[in-house]
């Protein structure tokens, strides 16, 4: 019996530390409120909180944001390189992939050298702001000044700060790549907003019934948005030259979010003479990820040369 309970009690002590240590894997730095004050546009609703689905200890789904934060991950001071990367996960503007397509991108940009702020943004909701169409792009925003103004603490490169956002979180980071100049809050300083390169990974961009993906177009703009609305929310429709340096991948088989709307954003950046590179693969559907299958799986190969070539790695 004694035996038994020892062996029970080892068993436990190995899986507490297994979980540990998945959570010191996916451990940020810190976490920090993206609004030191008030958080412009926002309602309070009674009973609307945030809701987090987890697994293994890791969030991997969030919904109902209502305080938005980053998640600092710094690389080892022996890798960094000065560049950082604001990571808007994807989820159709409903929930936020925080795992798959937000601390596990931050790992990987850290084993690059990159110090990485993954973007918990508030989701489009007429409950909680005034106008849910901009209530993720002030987030966005703010992301970045507040990157900005840190960028001595975290030994950052002021004009080497980017954005990579996947699936709606891709719209959202067209959105701050091609409406980075809109004044939707009230700043106290002069500090850009402009984020220094962009990566779109399987990106919604067009709000056209014809290529856009409905639930986040649904959830953004409401059931019955008028043509302005969808023109403004169209980011092929609203790139200018200014707009940042651009990497981006799509598969054509991807059922969710059709292959168009890189195609559109591509033709659209090369039209105004802004440095692009897109990346189309045969097969990897729709939320990939870091890449799990198929061709899609070597995107970050593509990534990092591209990232390499631009000098935002080593």
């Amino acid at each position: 019996m004694g035996i038994l309970k020892y062996r029970k009690k080892n068993l436990m002590i190995l899986i507490v530390g297994f979980i540990m240590g998945i959570n010191n894997m996916y451990a940020q730095d810190e976490i920090i409120p993206v609004w030191s004050d008030t958080i412009p546009g926002a309602l309070t609703k009674n009973g609307y909180q945030e809701i987090a689905l987890y697994k293994d200890g890791i969030a991997y789904n969030i919904s109902k944001v209502t305080t938005p934060t980053l998640s600092v991950f710094l690389p080892d001071n022996d890798k960094i390189n000065s560049s950082a990367v604001i990571i808007c996960p994807g989820g159709g503007y409903a929930y936020l992939s925080i795992d798959k397509e937000g601390f596990k991108i931050a790992r990987w940009l850290n084993s690059l050298g990159i110090a990485a702020f993954v973007l918990k943004y508030r989701l489009p909701s007429d409950e909680i702001m005034v106008d849910k169409t901009i209530g993720p792009l002030q987030d966005a925003q703010e992301a970045v000044r507040v990157v900005r103004r840190n960028a001595n603490k975290w030994k950052i490169d002021l004009n080497k700060i980017g954005i990579i956002g996947f699936s709606a979180g891709g719209h959202l980071a067209a959105t701050l790549s091609t409406h980075y100049l809109d004044i939707l809050y009230t700043t106290y300083d002069t500090i850009s907003a402009r984020p220094n390169f962009a990566m779109l990974i399987y990106p919604v961009i067009s709000m056209k019934n014809e290529i856009s993906h409905q639930g986040s177009r649904d959830n953004l703009l409401g059931k019955t948005p008028s043509d302005l609305l969808i023109k403004k929310f169209s980011m092929n429709e609203q790139v200018k030259s200014l707009a940042p340096v651009t990497f981006m991948v799509h598969a054509y088989d991807d059922a969710s979010v059709s292959v168009e709307n890189s195609i559109k954003y591509y033709q659209a950046l090369i039209k105004h003479k802004v440095p692009a590179e897109l990346h189309l693969y045969e097969k990897g559907g729709h939320g990939f990820g870091l890449g799990v299958k198929e061709t899609s799986q070597y995107w970050t190969n593509q990534a990092e040369n591209w990232l390499r070539s631009r000098h935002y790695t080593n």
